[in-house]
């Protein structure tokens, strides 16, 4: 994994402006946890590591495009580990969402919406993995077709009022998805470039 990528998720968590006092304590332990480990993009980072997942939300922002994971068997947003072509956490969600969704023309806000900290029994035979996952929203163009991937058991749209599975977390995710990607759609001037942890312009990863 490249340094750079390790000094983009630096960068990106610290400029970020957490929504609540609790994500504020999850971004200074992804810190923390990557000031002690070089390695702490990578699952070879036992038992954490960072990695990237996307909320994918239909053009007019009342649908969630989620996928039914085959290992968990539930229904979560895209995401996986970063991997040695990742330049940035962004890019890392992309691609996560574009192989797992067979939508190539998302659009991604590269600024995160939300961390969560969360156990994965499968990730590692050791156990007592804990991936800390940056997520962020990503919108899909009204006529696009989605696929399964290998990893999934189904991928389906779903009214965001009305998730399959509706934990706490999930829950959270989308209302922020939602209100981030509001903001967005009204703006009548977007900035030009993108400013880590404030206002960004929506881009497209290629």
């Amino acid at each position: 994994m490249t340094d750079a990528l390790h000094r983009d998720a630096v960068a990106s968590l610290t400029a970020w402006t957490p929504p609540d006092s609790a994500q504020a304590g999850l971004r200074d332990r992804y810190l923390e946890h990557l000031a002690g480990h070089p390695d702490g993009m990578t699952r070879e980072s036992y038992p954490d590591h960072l990695t990237a997942s996307t909320l994918v939300l239909s053009a007019t922002g009342d649908r969630v495009l989620l996928t039914l994971h085959a290992k968990a068997r539930q229904w979560f947003q895209f995401g996986g580990h970063c991997e040695p072509g990742d330049a940035t956490l962004a890019a890392a969600a992309a691609r996560e969402a574009q192989e797992e969704s067979g939508i190539a023309d998302l659009v991604l806000d590269p600024v995160p919406v939300q961390l969560s900290e969360h156990a994965v029994p499968f990730c590692d035979p050791r156990g007592g993995v804990h991936h800390l996952d940056v997520r962020f929203v990503a919108v899909a163009a009204g006529d696009a077709d989605h696929a399964v991937s290998d990893e999934s058991l189904d991928v389906r749209w779903w009214p965001a009022d009305a998730l399959p599975d509706p934990q706490p977390d999930m829950v959270a995710l989308v209302a922020l998805a939602r209100r981030r990607a509001g903001a967005q759609s009204t703006s009548s001037a977007a900035p030009s470039s993108t400013e880590p942890g404030g206002g960004s312009r929506w881009a497209a990863e290629e």
